[in-house]
């Protein structure tokens, strides 16, 4: 079992900055992709950034040039830092990790955080 814990949401003026993090724990071989979702009332769940284990990004548009997505490898744990916020990026942020927990086990498996809010006033 991994367990993702999520810290760094909080309320913050438009134009302000936030650095979320996320930590894995548990079995863990090796985490292909970690990426960070969110989720606005009302609205779906959509992808934010996404980061592969060899350092390659993606970034949805409404985000280019203001977040950015990066990873520790040796310690299990994605950050994601946000710049210039806007009352539109008020949401529950969810990390996200496609994880192999064995060498042996040639799969791999999705686990969530638990979200954070994070809440952009204007």
């Amino acid at each position: 079992q991994v367990q993702l814990v999520e810290s760094g949401g909080g309320l913050v003026q438009a134009g302000g900055s936030l650095r979320l993090s996320c930590a894995a724990s548990g079995i863990i071989f090796s985490i292909n992709i970690m990426a960070w979702y969110r989720q606005a009332p009302g609205k779906q769940r959509e992808l934010v950034a996404n980061i592969f284990s060899g350092g390659s990004t993606n970034y949805a548009d409404a985000v280019k040039g203001r977040f950015t997505i990066s990873r520790d490898n040796a310690r299990n744990t994605v950050y994601l830092q946000m710049n210039s916020l806007k009352p539109e990026d008020t949401a529950v942020y969810y990390c996200y990790a496609k994880v192999r927990p064995r060498l042996a086990v040639p799969y791999e498996y999705d686990y969530w955080g638990q979200g954070t809010q994070v809440t952009v006033s204007s």
